[in-house]
């Protein structure tokens, strides 16, 4: 990896329908000053239908093993196993799945760092055809947010803005 993916203007935005873009933008506010982490759930026909929010867990394993867990829930995110196993459950029997992941950086802009890549290249991942949505929020504010893909043939990220859909 060559350091972080940032947000390619020139590529079409990554459309997430507006009642799910404000939840996503409500979690990073309330989290702030920790990361926010959730799961974006649907369909083909609509890939980012639910927003479900997961649990970050990286502030109590930075607690109990600092040397392991280095950063804290204010600079990473980890998100709670049972969570993840709820979520993807729900969506199984709703006959959809897991297509986006999504994660909040405080104070700083919405870009796919070499932590991230690293956390979605993982072989154990779950979701590897998964969009990343990394949304920026400081002071309370959402400042913008990105989505972040993994491109198989090219062998790397690429980044697009993310804009309100139809509700």
């Amino acid at each position: 990896m060559g350091g972080r993916i940032v947000v390619d203007e020139t590529l079409a935005p990554v459309r997430i329908p507006g009642s799910v873009l404000h939840e996503l933008f409500a979690h990073a506010r309330q989290a702030c000053p920790d990361e926010c982490c959730g799961l974006l759930t649907g369909d083909a026909a609509e890939p980012f239908r639910h927003c479900h929010r997961c649990r970050n867990e990286m502030g109590r394993l930075h607690q109990q093993d600092p040397d392991r867990y280095p950063r804290d829930a204010r600079h990473a995110f980890h998100m709670n196993e049972n969570d993840t196993l709820a979520v993807m459950n729900e969506a199984e029997l709703r006959g959809e799945r897991v297509y986006g992941v999504y994660h909040s950086h405080v104070g700083v802009e919405a870009y796919f760092s070499e932590v991230d890549q690293e956390y979605a290249l993982q072989e154990l991942f779950p979701f590897p055809d998964a969009s990343h949505i990394v949304i920026s929020v400081a002071e309370g504010a959402v400042k913008e947010a990105g989505a972040f893909r993994w491109l198989p043939e090219a062998r790397r990220f690429e980044g697009r803005r993310v804009e309100a859909g139809a509700p």
